[in-house]
This record gives C-alpha cells, structure tokens and sequence, in this order.
C-alpha cells in the first residue's frame, strides 16, 4: 500500500502521476468492512457534501472523498483540482473517519475498482449520493445494454432523499439503498452558492465554516 500524504507534502506533489494512480492525501486508520465513496466535483464542497458523508458514518466504517482527475461528462474549469482538493482536505480534517483523495478513473467502476485494489476484496463498496444524481447514474448510457446492473455487482449506491425519495428499478433494488439524512439539505448545493456569489448574495451558510475563506479567496463574494 502506497504512504499516505499530508496536507503540506501534497501541494509538491507531482499530479502527473494521477493518471494511473489512485493517491491518499488522507487516510482514515484501520482497514474498514464497509467503504462509503463520495465522489463529486467539489465545485465547491457544500455542507450537504459533509453532510452525506457524516449521515453515512451510520452504515459504514470510512468515507472517502474522492476527486477524479477526469470527469466522463465535464472539465475542471475556474477552479483546478489541487485547489478543489485543499478545501476538501480542509472541510474533511474534523473527523478521523474521512480520507480523502484523487483518482485516474471518472466512472463509478473505474473508481470502484481503484478502491478495491487500495482496500482490498474483503471491504463492500458504497458510493454514496443523491436522489438526482442516482436518477442520472441509473440511466446512463454506458454503451452496452445492462451495463449498470452488472457494474452493482462490484459495488452498491447509498442515495439520500433530494426533492423526494429515490425509487429504483425492482432489478438494482438490492444494490440501491436509502442513506437518511441527519439534515435537511436540500436547497444546499455548489451550483447554489455559486450562484449566489454571483448574486452578491449570502453563501456562507452553504459551505463547512473552515472552509469560507478560501472559497471566498477562489470564487470572490
């Protein structure tokens, strides 16, 4: 297993190597039996991010936020991944039980398959989000028909409410699960604090408090 990095050793770090690698710049102790993934743009974390993977810590022994080096469906734009992942470092440093790193995968099962090699086949994977991006996740055209249900049996989806419970197909209902809640979070999210920074409206009950500052630096308000 690869050395975890600290916060300060990763700002040296040469990110060229991502292409391939999975890499910590956080690790949770010990070797967990269930694995919560939350893997997201961070375009910026939110405190409903914080707040999915806090509620999860009731199903699963370790979170790990992860920031794909490539997204199959957008750019980094604005705002580039190193500076993305030191405010994830920074929301994340609060709990023991939060890693925290990059992949070369953008994909649920490249990801998957990166965290198998780092936790091993004993672990179960869960990716962990939302009502609408599960409705996006379930019917992505991954190519080949039947794709996704095959995918499930490498991991599983933990989908907390979002304008309204998630109902999957009767097929992927044993690889879906509901994930509730310790908040309500649903008019929390990075298009709405971009938004309304933009506005020149109030943002910062929006995102983690350790964290303000540097959005305020990266995205202006």
């Amino acid at each position: 297993m690869r050395k975890k990095r600290g916060f300060l050793s990763c700002l040296a770090f040469n990110w060229k190597r991502y292409d391939e690698l999975m890499e910590f710049f956080r690790r949770a102790p010990g070797r967990p039996t269930k694995l919560g993934i939350l893997s997201a743009s961070f375009h910026p974390p939110t405190r409903a991010h914080l707040g999915l993977a806090s509620s999860a810590l009731g199903l699963v022994d370790e979170v790990v936020f992860v920031l794909p080096k490539r997204f199959p469906h957008k750019e980094y734009e604005s705002v580039s991944l190193r500076q993305r992942l030191e405010m994830v470092l920074t929301a994340a440093a609060g709990n023991q039980r939060f890693s925290v790193a990059v992949t070369g995968g953008g994909l649920f099962i490249d990801i998957a398959r990166e965290c198998r090699q780092e936790y091993g086949r004993e672990a179960e994977l869960w990716f962990l989000c939302g009502r609408d991006a599960a409705e996006r996740i379930v019917n992505w055209d991954y190519g080949v028909p039947g794709a996704f249900q095959k995918q499930l049996e490498e991991y599983g989806l933990l989908v907390a409410e979002r304008g309204g419970p998630y109902d999957p197909p009767a097929a992927l209902s044993g690889r879906i699960r509901p994930l509730p809640l310790d908040g309500d979070y649903k008019r929390v999210s990075a298009t709405t604090v971009r938004e309304s920074i933009e506005q020149g409206k109030d943002w910062t009950h929006l995102v983690p408090e350790p964290i303000v500052g540097q959005v305020r630096s990266l995205y202006g308000g």
